[in-house]
């Protein structure tokens, strides 16, 4: 009887079970099928908030397409940058109230591959770069101007001897068979040592320069040496139209902060500082660093196997993770400690095209009169004396002309990267004292980007000085349709180790775009908005005018 009792009841309780789940089984498909025909919970959303377009659903549905819409709005829309402030995506309200939706480094490169095609109309690369302060021209260029006076019906051939010297053939044809002139056939990195000039190493339309960029990139390199001289590593490669790159590997990763102990002088470089270098000093329209582009290169074919440097192939090993490494010889971080090694032999770097051989386009190397002590307890003058800028006013060749406001537009520049390594400069001696000041080596910013060194802008609050159009292009940067790491953000996308810079790097800029601007909103407080914001601007087109004005007397 016992038994039947228990049987009885495990039947009924399975059964009552049974109903129980049928029961939840029918009422969650009668909600599914109520609630789409329910009306929104939400009411107050507009019509003009689904930017695509998109017929309205089901809430389910909705909630995943207003997240990727939100991703969209904050490419496309015209209030700001995506913030990062950890590695899982969470939104963070900012200053402006809307929410933003936070990305990873690895989901940076992602969602702009995939927003880039779709919201071009609204690059604000492109808007900077069409704005009036970008449209300024330089003078007319007259032959002293020039670095090259070429000839562009000539045609250039290399020397019998093997040289990488080009030289002018007496036997070259005017015309060639195809319709093209010789200057046509010129290879890139020649076109872009032509059109070095006075005011610009390079226009700010060139054609030349993507093209360059992505000739650095992916061009064979057929010969690998190390350059001489210099604390680190750094190689020279070879191209097969016999154009070179210096080419700066990897060091340690975007991420890895320089620890606040390092001295500025042990600190490492970094091949991605390079390449966003070059980037920021074209968005500041300097345009003073030659082209730099990313590239993974292969250790074993494209350095070892290819090289005639005795010395540094001697230096190539396989670590105990079965990857290929070598560490060259240099004055530091030149060990087996320091080695660098692929994965297995595949290793990022920066490649930057060289300019014109010293023998071709002679350089002069100025000592920067801020430059620092390198001494880890001795101060350099300017630190002890805050009068130092009446100094240098008086010693040449800063006591004329604009050399002293191209050094502080370079302190802009170096404030911004956070690089304090900036103790030479160097100039083209053709052009004298009246030219451009050269942005070389660029390594050691974007170290910190939890600190700005304020010491780096030394020469702008000593002197009070800075030039009327970096002025305004600063403040045009600072503005939301033109922001600073927006602007930077799209243009390193391009960039084949994209992304170059991490997300707090670029929310740096920002941040200390702002303390320059403070700096000289308190020198105009102080001296007068006149004193501080020298007029190169009306100085140009002067000098445009009057230039047009003896061609048409001569006429």
């Amino acid at each position: 009887m016992l038994r039947r009792l228990q049987t009885l009841l495990q039947r009924k309780f399975k059964i009552l079970l049974f109903f129980l789940l049928l029961l939840a089984l029918l009422m969650h498909m009668a909600l599914d099928l109520a609630l789409p025909a329910a009306p929104s919970s939400c009411s107050c959303i507009p019509k003009a908030s689904n930017p695509l377009g998109l017929p309205p659903s089901g809430p389910l549905v909705s909630v995943q397409k207003k997240l990727s819409l939100r991703i969209l709005q904050d490419f496309s829309g015209s209030n700001g940058s995506l913030e990062k402030g950890s590695r899982s995506l969470e939104g963070r309200p900012p200053a402006g109230g809307r929410s933003k939706m936070v990305l990873g480094d690895r989901d940076f490169k992602h969602q702009w591959a995939g927003v880039k095609s779709a919201w071009t109309g609204r690059s604000k690369m492109a808007a900077l770069f069409e704005h009036p302060l970008y449209k300024i021209p330089i003078p007319e260029l007259v032959k002293k101007d020039k670095l090259f006076s070429v000839n562009p019906k000539e045609k250039f051939t290399l020397k019998s001897s093997g040289s990488d010297e080009w030289v002018s053939s007496s036997k070259a044809e005017m015309v060639l068979p195809t319709g093209k002139t010789p200057y046509d056939t010129y290879p890139t990195w020649l076109r872009f040592h032509i059109g070095i000039n006075r005011y610009e190493l390079y226009s700010r339309q060139d054609p030349i320069t993507p093209t360059l960029l992505e000739e650095l990139a992916t061009q064979k390199i057929i010969g690998s040496v190390q350059k001489p001289g210099g604390t680190q590593l750094k190689l020279i490669m070879t191209f097969p139209n016999y154009g070179e790159a210096l080419f700066k590997p990897m060091k340690q990763t975007r991420d890895q902060e320089t620890p606040a102990d390092f001295f500025y002088f042990s600190d490492f470089e970094r091949h991605n500082a390079e390449i966003a270098a070059f980037h920021l000093d074209r968005i500041l329209d300097f345009r003073r660093i030659p082209p730099v582009s990313g590239r993974l290169v292969n250790i074993t074919k494209e350095i070892r196997d290819i090289t005639t440097d005795k010395k540094l192939a001697r230096t190539f090993f396989i670590s105990p993770a079965s990857n290929v490494c070598f560490f060259g010889e240099c004055s530091y971080y030149c060990s087996t400690e320091h080695a660098l090694c692929g994965k297995p032999d595949q290793l990022e770097g920066s490649m930057a095209a060289l300019l014109p051989d010293k023998e071709l386009a002679k350089r002069h190397s100025w000592r920067s009169p801020w430059r620092r002590s390198y001494h880890k307890s001795k101060k350099a003058e300017w630190e002890l004396n805050q009068n130092y800028c009446a100094q240098v006013r008086k010693t040449p060749p800063y006591d004329s002309g604009s050399r002293l406001l191209n050094l502080i537009d370079m302190t802009v520049l170096d404030f911004l990267m956070g690089n304090m390594d900036r103790h030479h400069y160097e100039t083209f001696e053709k052009f004298g004292n009246d030219t451009f000041l050269l942005h070389l080596d660029n390594g050691r910013g974007f170290g910190r980007h939890s600190h700005d060194e304020m010491s780096i802008l030394a020469p702008l609050q000593q002197c009070c000085s800075i030039k009327k159009s970096t002025f305004l292009r600063l403040q045009l940067l600072a503005t939301e349709p033109y922001r600073l790491s927006d602007v930077m953000r799209e243009a390193l996308a391009s960039d084949r180790l994209s992304p170059v810079l991490s997300e707090p790097h670029l929310e740096a800029l920002d941040r200390r775009l702002q303390r320059v601007l403070d700096m000289v909103r308190v020198c105009m407080a102080k001296g007068g908005q006149k004193e501080v914001l020298v007029d190169d601007m009306g100085k140009l087109q002067q000098g445009i005018w009057q230039r047009q004005e003896t061609r048409s007397k001569k006429v």
